[in-house]
């Protein structure tokens, strides 16, 4: 699948090569040319794992073991995982009364639900940096979750640098606390 720019102006993209480049090179966004259809008695059942594995590959068409890639990121039996399963699922349901439930998107190691997109992506870009023997260094911004979370996905990732700007006094203090404490060379 290529991915296309919303301005129109840069070239189309892969999945793997969108992932390294972020913005076009036009300013716009890369969406995906053209929107799979996935059915859904074929993730009725599946484990988060497997329905992340599924619903990216109908966009990651130049990716091999996708699920590999998954099972790291979310299945909480592998060490690579850093989600905890409080109540046998990564992202489970409370139930608040008969009619309404609630999804637990706090179960990430920063207990934001960036963590849910950014621990894939962590495995994503270190398996095709080290496919292409590059390097990557992000430089981020942010007022709020997305440091940490990004932080948190990157760490130990040999090919990723990672720096991250945030407003003096003007993120929390738990927010900062995970920002700047991390353990990890890159």
């Amino acid at each position: 699948m290529k991915f296309i720019s919303t301005r129109g102006q840069a070239p189309d993209l892969s999945f793997t090569d969108t992932m390294l480049t972020g913005l076009a090179a036009d300013g716009g966004l890369y969406v995906p040319q053209h929107w799979p259809q996935i059915d859904p008695n074929s993730i009725k059942e599946a484990s988060y794992p497997e329905l992340a594995t599924k619903l990216l590959s109908a966009f990651a068409t130049d990716l091999n073991d996708l699920d590999r890639f998954c099972s790291k990121a979310y299945n909480t039996s592998q060490p690579d995982c850093r989600f905890r399963d409080t109540k046998g699922s990564i992202a489970p349901l409370a139930q608040i009364t008969d009619q309404i439930s609630i999804m637990e998107l706090f179960q990430g190691p920063t207990l934001s639900f960036k963590d849910y997109a950014l621990q894939l992506l962590g495995h994503l870009f270190e398996h095709v940096l080290e496919a292409r023997n590059e390097t990557l260094t992000i430089l981020t911004a942010t007022s709020g979750d997305t440091g940490s979370a990004a932080i948190e996905a990157c760490r130990g990732h040999d090919r990723i640098r990672l720096f991250v700007l945030h407003p003096y006094e003007r993120v929390s203090d738990v927010q900062r606390r995970q920002m700047t404490t991390g353990q990890a060379d890159n």
